[in-house]
């Protein structure tokens, strides 16, 4: 019950309002690639996005069934929803029952797991895969074997690389509890495997880190941003929140063994910190790289409540409080608080449940293109990466005529496809009396200065040659019409 309880409420909270709308460009990015052949994913990877190569090629297998948004996201639910359930089994195995029920339903009603749970990414799916490590961790270390624990947590890492971080966390659980050197040693054997599996990942990635080139270093905002989400975006959760976590990390630690605050500190510590350091010297950080280590705050919490409860117990033993009128009743009162989270951060999931609120919404765009741009209309993508919102959606933009396009995406094993140099696009350009341009906000800015000399030429070419006519706006884009200025003037 512990265990099925959070799988259910997340599941539901998952569901609701999975069907939003249009994706936004993380998104259409999976779902472009994951509907082509396995080959053409594969020819992708050697040039982008081998990091989300084994997430593209299980897409790939979920989208055959139907590839629409609702079946995009779903995988995402469900990861989030094992997540929950994993995160009240550690609870209930570490502690009891009701600290893993607590736990789980915490983890469940925070809007940054509500978040990632209705979008079609990686990152609620790695959550599954660090929750199950850190479960079959605890198992291997009171006995069990360890491969299972090196299995999963080598896959989650193919499926993303950062997710190796859990490996330090895992080794600091191990120190605290104070392990012996044949707990190390099937650990080590575990550990050193996944970096094996990894190390092909890890070079050909390297290889594409241009992808990041837009990360900046994380300062102090970043710090108290990433605690928000992890422990509350409000206050009145924030504060609470972060005395009960306080509560379990100064409660005594056994002497020896795995304890739920040796478990939960690390995980929700170590991964973020190693990342924030090294993103200091070359930026890799993103909160949503390191969505998994919130797993351990709602396992914080739950001990420090229990604590409380305990604390409460030996007083109503000792006569000073009133005892429980009934067995359970901590159990209930510990489900009304998380009640209580849950009201106080419901504005926050609902309004994560509209398009609106993602950075932006690539069907609106399609429906804007349909609406206003003719069958055999000239079309520039400014950037190219915009070209994402055609291969998303393409029936809104079917007819048109892409002037800057060489070679489609899916054949030349690119995200967007290959664009003509310079020259031919200026020559392209030079015989149109109009043009509508799909960018940006920052592309159509003068300040904006390409490093890509096609980008460049896009540029030069529409400021110098054409004048906006007409403009529709967008989250996140613009659709504009140029028309020469000689044209212009002529019907003026």
């Amino acid at each position: 019950m512990a265990v099925l309880v959070p799988v259910v409420v997340m599941f539901g909270l998952g569901l609701w309002g999975l069907d939003r709308g249009g994706m936004w460009r993380d998104e259409a990015v999976t779902f472009q690639v994951a509907l082509r052949s396995t080959p053409q994913i594969w020819h992708l990877l050697h040039s982008v996005d081998a990091v989300h190569g084994l997430y593209y090629l299980l897409m790939h297998v979920v989208l055959a069934v139907h590839p629409g948004e609702v079946l995009l996201r779903l995988p995402s639910v469900c990861g989030a929803a094992a997540t929950a359930g994993l995160v009240a089994a550690l609870g209930a195995r570490l502690r009891r029952p009701r600290v893993g029920l607590w736990a789980g339903l915490l983890y469940a009603v925070t809007p940054m797991v509500g978040h990632y749970a209705q979008e079609g990414r990686s990152y609620a799916m790695v959550s599954a895969g660090v929750a199950g490590a850190t479960l079959l961790l605890v198992r291997a270390v009171r006995g069990a074997t360890w491969w299972p624990y090196g299995v999963v947590v080598a896959v989650t890492c193919v499926l993303h690389e950062f997710a190796v971080l859990v490996l330090p966390a895992h080794a600091c659980t191990l120190a605290l509890a104070r392990m012996p050197w044949r707990t190390w040693r099937g650990w080590l054997c575990a550990a050193g495997a996944t970096v094996v599996v990894l190390l092909p990942l890890v070079l050909v990635s390297r290889g594409q880190a241009e992808q990041v080139a837009w990360l900046t270093a994380p300062d102090g905002r970043s710090v108290e941003r990433l605690v928000r989400e992890f422990f509350g975006p409000s206050r009145a959760v924030l504060g609470p929140y972060l005395v009960l976590a306080g509560l379990a990390v100064w409660m005594p630690w056994p002497k020896r063994g795995v304890s739920l605050a040796g478990v939960a500190l690390p995980l929700a510590l170590v991964p973020p910190t190693v990342l924030m350091g090294v993103s200091q010297v070359t930026p890799l950080y993103d909160d949503r790289y390191v969505l998994y280590s919130l797993a351990g705050a709602p396992l914080l919490a739950a001990a420090g409540a229990e604590r409380v409860a305990g604390a409460a117990g030996r007083l109503r033993a000792d006569g000073r409080l009133p005892r429980a009128p009934y067995r359970g009743g901590v159990a209930l009162l510990g489900l009304l608080a998380v009640c209580g989270v849950l009201i106080v951060q419901f504005p926050l999931l609902r309004a994560d449940r509209n398009a609106a609120n993602r950075p932006d919404d690539l069907a609106a765009v399609a429906a804007a293109v349909a609406r206003e741009v003719r069958p055999g209309d000239p079309v520039l993508f400014l950037p190219s990466q915009e070209r994402r919102s055609v291969l998303t959606y393409p029936a809104g933009f079917r007819g048109i005529r892409d002037v800057a396009l060489d070679v489609p995406a899916a054949a030349d094993g690119t995200l967007y496809g290959r664009e003509a140099g310079p020259g031919e696009l200026r020559r392209r350009l030079g015989g149109l009396t109009y043009v509508w341009v799909v960018g940006r906000r920052f592309a159509l800015k003068p300040s904006w200065t390409p490093w890509n000399p096609t980008e460049r030429a896009k540029l030069a070419v529409v400021n110098e040659e054409f004048i906006t006519r007409k403009e529709y706006v967008r989250p996140g884009l613009t659709l504009r019409l140029y028309v020469r200025r000689e044209e212009h003037g002529a019907a003026s």
